[in-house]
């Protein structure tokens, strides 16, 4: 069994919780990462940073810089997630700077694949995400390059957003073909996670999951990734 698909299984065991910095107080950024950088079912598995250029998306966040900063502050895995134009040219960079998975946007890559092998040999897993409308079946072929799968379940460019129900379908495409060894790669979702979404993404087949203000939002970050953890892991239903 390949170092992937063992840790595939143990996703299953134990979700991932990848609190997003989207919900964080930016003038605070290092203080809000130490306070997910804790031990045991408390701790982040990743911290997930959207970037975003006001073009892809209409917004803008941070960028190259800045995470190279937050690599220099934390040993927790960088999930960066790129909602911005020309991927091909841009995400080399993060994997290069140290991200641990660097996620770009099916709609806006150009050679998806050699995205991927050039995220690979920079040293970072690759990561391919889509939009709640983007169908996945137009991309599997690409998907078998890829070791992250980001389903968006809000669209993409602000936090806050309300969890897009029927993307769900499409976590439980993903998860079959995972399971039956089709694909080699971990389900990611995005958007709307909190206490009341997380059983049903979990229940479909998700094995990372991406909270903003969930966490940020608590009063005590960690008990709240702790906390939603156990939901995923209570709703899960693998075999």
């Amino acid at each position: 069994m390949t170092a992937d698909l063992l840790h595939c299984v143990t996703v299953a065991i134990a979700p991932l919780i990848a609190p997003s910095i989207l919900s964080a107080d930016f003038a605070r950024l290092g203080e809000e990462i130490n306070a997910v950088a804790g031990t045991g079912e408390a701790r982040a598995d990743w911290v997930h940073v959207d970037v975003m250029d006001a073009h892809f998306v209409p917004n803008l966040t941070l960028g190259l810089p800045v995470v190279e900063s937050i690599l220099k502050t934390t040993d927790v895995p960088i999930d960066c997630h790129l909602m911005i134009d020309d991927p091909d040219r841009w995400a080399i960079g993060y994997a290069e700077a140290g991200a641990y998975n660097v996620t770009v946007h099916a709609e806006a890559a150009t050679d998806p694949v050699k995205i991927a092998k050039d995220l690979r040999a920079a040293g970072a897993r690759a990561g391919l995400s889509i939009k709640p409308g983007t169908p996945l079946e137009d991309h599997l072929d690409v998907l078998k390059h890829y070791d992250t799968l980001l389903v968006m379940s809000v669209e993409p460019g602000f936090g806050g957003q309300s969890f897009i129900d029927s993307v769900l379908e499409k976590v439980r495409t993903a998860r079959g073909l995972v399971d039956t060894g089709h694909l080699n790669l971990v389900v990611e979702i995005d958007g709307g996670i909190n206490a009341d979404t997380i059983e049903r993404a979990a229940e479909a087949g998700v094995d990372c999951f991406v909270a903003g203000s969930a966490v940020y939002g608590a009063k005590d970050p960690a008990r709240a990734i702790a906390a939603l953890r156990a939901q995923a892991a209570g709703a899960a239903k693998r075999d």
